[in-house]
């Protein structure tokens, strides 16, 4: 069946979502059922219990994007499921799911990786995306630098050594107890803030090195959050918010730029859930407009974890003649181009 509809099914983490995509750049439905309430709790997620709301819940959030679409599974033309990287129990589900209703109904099944899908969110805001471009994604578990040539082919510039830089902000906010996700309540601190208050450390900024490392940042600041505690001092907590997220906007922004004007590309894009933040957006932005190049990202909603993103790039990657078998299992530590 040549419908042009496709099912994305995302688990990777906190969120179980489903969306019906057609022709991978318009949404008939996105469905995201969210934990973020469940594991506030814990200041993070929990695996086990992540995996078990999954099983519970996979199939109604299925079957609520194929009613809000107005489809049933007859009507699609392949099924795409994000099967890793992520927590391998939550990936499990999603595949599980996306294997049973593909042999039910003799649908091809595309697997996608999930860093894969953040890049697809920006087909899905009716923004024209011609590489060559240089793509920074960034969230939680991720801070991928890649240069993509064409479509469906990566090379990596560079990636986190250590802490990605979502992963950053959620545990110094965990720290100054602020509830997760911790990014969007820095974010909301910062804006109150002087981002020049203190000089944390910026780590990697060697000329020609696009790796990146946070740890070191992270360290740095909660030193600062102690030491000011055992002096008995109240730390400004705008301030302090405002000059940690300076800290590694100013790093992702400055190895960003540097690859963009290496490889002399047309477009710049960013992708994942710290693309959301309005401060590292408008910086970037600023920056590519000097080198006369296009900024591209996508609206704040699919910068997160959603199945809009992967039922997408399972659509280009379908068209491209890509197919998975039954043999297609989650991989935790998946890397762009395994």
């Amino acid at each position: 069946m040549q419908s042009g509809l496709a099912l994305g099914i995302e688990t990777s983490c906190d969120e179980t979502a489903a969306a019906v995509i057609r022709n991978g750049r318009e949404i008939v439905s996105n469905v995201v059922l969210s934990q973020i309430d469940i594991h506030q709790k814990y200041g993070g997620v929990v695996p086990e219990i992540a995996s078990r709301h999954h099983i519970e819940a996979i199939f109604p959030v299925i079957n609520e994007a194929l009613e809000e679409a107005q489809v049933t599974l007859d009507d699609l033309e392949v099924i795409a499921v994000a099967y890793g990287p992520g927590l391998v129990g939550s990936l499990l589900v999603g595949v599980a799911a996306a294997k049973a209703l593909a042999f039910a109904k003799g649908i091809p099944l595309v697997g996608v990786n999930h860093i894969e899908g953040h890049i697809y969110a920006n087909f899905l805001s009716g923004q024209d995306v011609n590489p060559p471009l240089v793509c920074l994604t960034v969230s939680g578990g991720h801070t991928d630098l890649l240069l993509i040539p064409s479509l469906g082919q990566y090379e990596i510039l560079g990636r986190t050594r250590d802490d990605a830089a979502g992963e950053a902000f959620d545990k110094v906010a965990r720290v100054l107890g602020l509830p997760y996700p911790g990014g969007p309540q820095i974010e909301k601190l910062a804006k109150e803030g002087n981002r020049e208050a203190i000089v944390f450390p910026r780590g990697l900024l060697e000329k020609d090195n696009f790796d990146f490392s946070f740890s070191g940042l992270k360290t740095a600041a909660l030193n600062y959050l102690n030491g000011a505690k055992q002096r008995g001092e109240t730390v400004h907590l705008p301030d302090f918010a405002a000059s940690f997220q300076w800290a590694i906007i100013d790093v992702l922004t400055e190895k960003l730029i540097a690859a963009a004007r290496e490889h002399k590309v047309r477009q710049v894009v960013l992708s994942g859930g710290v693309a959301a933040n309005a401060t590292f957006r408008e910086h970037v932005a600023e920056k590519v407009k000097e080198l006369g190049m296009e900024l591209l990202y996508p609206p704040r909603h699919l910068c997160t974890d959603n199945a809009a993103m992967i039922g997408s790039a399972g659509y280009f990657g379908y068209l491209a003649g890509r197919r998975s078998d039954y043999s297609l299992n989650a991989v935790a530590n998946l890397r762009l181009g395994d």
